[in-house]
């Protein structure tokens, strides 16, 4: 069934949107819509089967990580969208691929992360930051061996026999939780991939083909407990794992960023969609604004995003928050049009991050 069909029709205002777009890329909560209507099944190489599906399942509320993520408004009209950037969204979403998002620092990659779950109602987005020692495992599960043993003694002394369940050993990682069976997908960033050790791209592979992890502390009690209760990366979240096996219903939007600063392998290039998140236009930088910041008359915005954009140019690329501070500044009292003491304060915001 189509968009159209859906009575979205209001939404194409100002931009001849394809009738197949489901996601419009302003971080507007859509309202009339459910995805799992919408979307329509996944290709046949790309259908998963995991389960069983959770009595509760309703995506987590983001505790307003989206609002200061993106701002309590919304500003950004859907004519403001880089086209090519919903085409290549929007067929990640029919396809069920990961995206690879690449761009200079501050141009608004990870942000994509929260728009997408904003505007299609998916609930919190699960992060997971990279490091130069980040390994698959670390983003999967973690297994606290050590406290077990330690609780086991702490029981035995006290003279309880009873073991303690081992699933309250088990905590499942911002990937892990992503992949549990849901009906519809959550949302996980995985942030600045470029920074891991070059073996990581080629072991998301697995998971990103199959669908489904084992985790192998639960799989050799699975003849003594088939259901486990485990901990999820949601705040106070919980999971039941059946076989020691998780595998996901709908798969993830996977949201990876990337600065640029090293290459991938073609292997797991194949498996993923590319996108080039551009510098933010004159209308996006400020909706942007508005969206955090705008008071009534929109004081100084004009100039200031004007200013920022021949500054940027420049410099050859500023990061886009660097504008939201000095736009706060400016609402606070400290701009004074032509002062010294303002431009000297604008100049140590704006300077191009590898000069710092």
């Amino acid at each position: 069934m189509s968009v159209r069909e859906h009575g979205r029709d209001d939404r194409r205002a100002g931009l001849d949107a394809p009738d197949w777009w489901i996601y419009r890329g302003t971080g507007r909560e859509i309202h009339d819509i459910d995805l799992g209507e919408i979307l329509p099944p996944p290709p046949p190489w790309r259908d998963f089967q995991g389960g069983p599906l959770p009595v509760d399942d309703v995506p987590p509320g983001d505790d307003g990580e989206a609002d200061r993520r993106l701002g309590p408004e919304i500003n950004l009209a859907e004519s403001d969208v880089d086209a090519h950037e919903l085409d290549v969204v929007n067929a990640a979403l029919y396809l069920r691929r990961p995206l690879l998002l690449t761009g200079k620092p501050g141009v608004g990659k990870s942000s994509l992360a929260w728009r997408v779950a904003r505007e299609l109602r998916l609930g919190r987005v699960l992060r997971w930051s990279i490091t130069s020692r980040t390994t698959l495992s670390s983003g999967l599960f973690d297994y606290d061996a050590i406290g077990r043993v330690q609780a086991a003694a702490s029981r035995a002394q006290s003279g309880n026999a009873e073991e303690a369940p081992i699933g309250e050993f088990v905590r499942l990682g911002p990937l892990g939780t992503a992949f549990l069976p849901r009906r519809l997908p959550r949302v996980v960033l995985v942030d600045e991939l470029d920074k891991s050790e070059s073996d990581l791209p080629n072991d998301l592979l697995s998971i990103f083909e199959d669908g489904e992890f084992v985790i192998p502390e639960l799989a050799r009690v699975r003849n003594q407990t088939r259901e486990v209760t485990v901990h999820t990366n949601d705040p106070n979240g919980t999971a039941t794992v059946v076989d020691g096996r998780v595998a996901c219903r709908a798969f993830p939007i996977v949201v990876m960023t990337s600065n640029g600063e090293r290459e991938f392998p073609p292997a797991f290039l194949r498996r993923v969609l590319q996108l080039e998140i551009k510098d933010p236009t004159v209308e996006q930088l400020a909706a942007m604004v508005a969206n955090h910041l705008l008071d009534e008359r929109g004081e100084h915005r004009d100039r200031l995003v004007r200013e920022f954009i021949a500054k940027s140019r420049a410099e050859g690329g500023l990061p886009a928050d660097r504008l939201l501070d000095a736009v706060y500044l400016a609402t606070s009292g400290a701009y004074q049009p032509d002062d010294l003491a303002w431009q000297r304060l604008l100049d140590s915001l704006w300077r191009r991050l590898t000069e710092l």
